[in-house]
């Protein structure tokens, strides 16, 4: 089975295929261009696979939440590609990603939403499954939804930018933090993978995105006030 992925959510991009259990990626820091670079890097990534984008059996993209715009970016070339190609997708959580890259059983994922909020989910696995202990959301990090336990381990730019506040929130739940990572397309195609494989894939017309949030900025009143 081959599987290609999309991750676009943040200032990264990066592209991925899985053929067989095997992970060939590429991932650049881009900032705002990935509308400029993500063709070029699938086809460099599939002309050094020597495979075509038809003869992958589906794509899995990060649905986000992150970047609307990289968000949005995800989605449509997934629908235009899996379209052309006639396979399913599967949309993949980013704060899920997170989890799936860090290599730990018991992640707090979080993102930098800007407008002094974040995007945060907790995960843990459970026969090799992750089970959303807390389901994605948009929080302040002072109001982040409480947990049970220990041996929690934080992810993502969210401790970055508000790890004193989670700091607090959590204290010695969290056995460490890693607040430089971000969601990558070969941890997006390793949940697809399994996703297509119990059977879990949609029409590419649904390849749509999670948000969590309409709002995009602040008003300049809200900006002053603050």
């Amino acid at each position: 089975m081959r599987i290609l992925a999309i991750e676009t959510s943040t200032e990264y991009c990066s592209v991925a295929l899985w053929q067989d259990g095997v992970v060939s990626e590429r991932c650049e820091l881009v900032g705002q261009k990935h509308s400029e670079v993500l063709m070029e890097m699938l086809d460099a990534l599939l002309k050094e696979a020597g495979v075509k984008v038809k003869q992958v059996d589906g794509i899995a993209f990060g649905k986000g939440p992150g970047s609307f715009t990289g968000v949005r970016i995800a989605c449509g070339v997934t629908q235009g590609l899996a379209l052309g190609a006639d396979v399913e997708v599967v949309g993949v959580c980013t704060l899920e990603a997170l989890a799936e890259a860090s290599g730990k059983d018991k992640v707090i994922a979080a993102l930098d939403a800007r407008m002094s909020e974040l995007y945060l989910a907790a995960y843990e696995k459970r026969d090799g499954e992750w089970l959303a202990v807390i389901e994605p959301c948009l929080c302040k990090a002072e109001d982040a939804p409480s947990l049970s336990g220990d041996g929690w381990f934080g992810v993502g730019s969210g401790f970055a930018v508000s790890g004193v506040a989670l700091q607090a929130r959590y204290g010695d739940q969290l056995s460490g933090v890693d607040e430089k990572a971000v969601p990558q397309a070969s941890a997006v195609v390793g949940i697809g993978a399994r996703e297509f494989t119990k059977g879990n894939a949609v029409d590419a017309a649904l390849a749509l995105p999670l948000y969590l949030r309409d709002k995009v900025a602040l008003k300049t009143s809200e900006r002053v006030a603050k």
